[in-house]
């Protein structure tokens, strides 16, 4: 996920869906909605992961 505003949209998504992250992933997921630089392969991998927790999904 390379589009910022697309990331962005769904980190709030995933933060707003009501569940449970640990602090470590709330706060990634706070950094995906304010910095545009581009997400490593690891963190784009725990970004698809939070997402699917969350029942979202996210456009490659």
């Amino acid at each position: 996920m390379d589009d910022f505003h697309a990331r962005r949209a769904l980190a709030l998504a995933i933060l707003n869906s009501g569940t449970t992250l640990t602090r470590k992933a709330g706060s990634f997921l706070g950094q995906c909605a304010v910095d545009p630089s581009s997400l490593t392969e690891r963190q784009r991998e725990w970004f698809k992961q939070l997402a699917e927790k969350a029942g979202l999904t996210v456009e490659a």
